[in-house]
């Protein structure tokens, strides 16, 4: 079982082969959570591009699992989610 401590650092990602419908499910999800703040995926903020549906999962996904305790359960997100231990950020994005 994968959980933040002191010696790993863990992210929540989509799978790459998620569906769109679970992507979008994710998305408005995690977002709709009052513990998330999806600013960073508007236009013009750092997370923003690539400007992909599965981008925008991921981040948001990320937020929520990271808003919720790095509980891999926070990550499941009806199988469609992922924890790994390689930074995604990217650019000005840190996840």
């Amino acid at each position: 079982m994968l959980k933040d401590n002191n010696e790993v650092k863990t992210w929540c990602i989509a799978k790459p082969s998620s569906n769109e419908t679970a992507l979008s499910n994710n998305l408005q999800y995690a977002c709709d959570n009052e513990m998330v703040d999806c600013g960073i995926l508007e236009e013009g903020n750092a997370c923003f591009c690539p400007n992909t549906l599965i981008n925008h999962a991921s981040i948001a996904m990320n937020l929520y699992y990271q808003a919720n305790g790095h509980n891999y359960w926070d990550c499941d997100f009806m199988k469609s989610g992922l924890i790994t231990i390689s930074d995604p950020s990217y650019g000005d994005c840190k996840y």
